[in-house]
């Protein structure tokens, strides 16, 4: 199993030493990955017809996730980078799949990408993307980003793309790069299943987990692929997880095939990058009870 952090986008600040001292003393920790969410555009709450229940805002702040994993490449040696998740549909691809053979290339092929569609149409509006097609788009552009990690030139002829025989180049290290998919619905599922390498799982309840990973692996097993060769990450939450339950639900996790479980340490009132560091120092030692 391996073992990751959600890098507190929201609360780390914008200071560059500190984003360096987080993820060096994260590695030397023996983490594993460290995962980072994405949103381009924050919405201002104020605005004719409101922003309510919504986690995200103006204010929110969120590192660029391709130009952060670019800066820490340079910065560690063995951690590996996880985007949780890239809304892949709002993004134009042949443009991610250059960021993201650059940061393979970079951190020598320590790159996980994970994708989904997202939620935020406001986001999409600002992009110039379309909201309403975006898991159709999805499937042509899990096609595309593989052929351009994979072959020097690519034609390519689909319903939103084209390609006239062109390629992108360094190409990456890993060839493909893996592509993990977020969501949790039975068209995400069956979606991942066809397509992915691995799921970003969007729930905090293990007994939920364990139904949904049930259908995961039918859809794969029908797919022709092996259940067992699809990752699985997991992440435990300190507002929902407390501490003396992380050993019990690691081995629980294990016991369901889980194949990466991260922390996020966001959300709980912690001040400053140390706070952070000391939540996952203890995570770290603790995890086995």
């Amino acid at each position: 199993m391996q073992f990751g952090v959600v890098f507190p986008q929201t609360e780390i600040g914008d200071d560059p030493a500190a984003i360096r001292d987080y993820a060096q003393t994260v590695e030397g920790l023996g983490i594993d990955y460290l995962l980072a969410f994405e949103h381009v555009i924050g919405v201002n709450p104020e605005r004719p017809g409101g922003w309510a229940n919504r986690p995200y805002d103006h204010n929110s702040m969120f590192h660029e996730p391709f130009v952060l994993f670019g800066y820490l490449a340079g910065l560690t040696e063995r951690i590996r980078f996880m985007t949780g998740i890239v809304i892949l549909p709002q993004r134009q691809t042949v443009l991610l799949a250059k960021q993201a053979a650059e940061v393979d290339v970079l951190s020598g092929g320590r790159l996980i990408l994970g994708i989904g569609v997202g939620w935020n149409e406001v986001e999409y509006t600002a992009l110039n993307e379309d909201f309403h097609n975006r898991g159709r788009r999805q499937s042509e552009q899990v096609e595309l980003l593989r052929a351009l990690w994979t072959q020097r030139l690519v034609t390519f002829q689909g319903k939103y793309h084209t390609i006239p025989d062109a390629g992108i180049y360094p190409l990456p290290v890993q060839r493909p790069i893996p592509i993990w998919f977020g969501g949790g619905s039975d068209a995400s599922l069956r979606r991942m299943a066809r397509l992915g390498d691995g799921w970003m799982t969007n729930t905090w309840d293990i007994d939920r987990l364990s139904g949904e990973l049930a259908a995961l692996r039918r859809y794969i097993a029908d797919a022709g692929r092996d259940p067992l060769a699809f990752g699985v990450d997991f992440r435990i939450s300190l507002t929902r997880h407390p501490e003396s339950q992380w050993p019990r639900m690691i081995e629980r996790l294990s016991g369901l095939g889980v194949s990466h479980v991260s922390i996020n340490t966001m959300g709980i009132g912690l001040d400053g990058v140390g706070a952070h560091l000391a939540a996952i120092r203890k995570f770290a030692e603790g995890r086995k009870g």
